[in-house]
């Protein structure tokens, strides 16, 4: 099985005591409607009425063609780390999510980018993970290419 990694706690925290998002500028402090406002850390939905922030993230050190940016929800409260192997909330309230293999170096492995659906994301997976080149795959939203989590292979 692999496993769903969620964001740092550590990047979580410093986000929630105001720290810049990727394109320089405090998180943004909003009230969530209670769907479709998935939090990258504990990997559930906000509830409606909590507060949440809304920031540009990106998931990768440095600069590089490939380390894209684009935004996400969290928690504005302290919340549990989500992850395992278990397949997350935040990867069964949409149709579907845009998959991609990425290789050691933090590059796409073309080929291996695809729309998928919850049902088929663990031969998606398996597929994908069969392939040496892969290091790890990032989930992000089919429709608003939001970063949703990065899946690691089987330890």
């Amino acid at each position: 099985m692999p496993t769903f990694t969620a964001m740092p706690t550590d990047i979580v925290t410093a986000y929630r005591n105001g720290a810049k998002d990727a394109h320089g500028n405090p998180p943004e402090r909003h009230v969530s409607n209670g769907a479709g406002n998935p939090c990258r850390h504990c990997l559930k939905d906000i509830p409606e009425g909590a507060e949440m922030l809304i920031l540009a993230h990106k998931p990768f050190e440095g600069t590089h063609p490939y380390a894209e940016v684009g935004p996400l929800f969290l928690c504005a409260d302290a919340c549990a780390q989500g992850g395992g192997q278990a397949l997350p909330d935040i990867l069964t309230t949409s149709p579907d999510y845009l998959l991609k293999g990425y290789s050691a170096d933090d590059r796409i492995v073309y080929g291996t980018g695809a729309i998928v659906r919850p049902s088929d994301m663990s031969v998606y997976l398996q597929t994908t993970f069969e392939n040496p080149q892969i290091a790890y795959v990032h989930a992000r939203s089919a429709r608003n290419n939001c970063y949703q989590l990065r899946i690691d292979r089987d330890a």
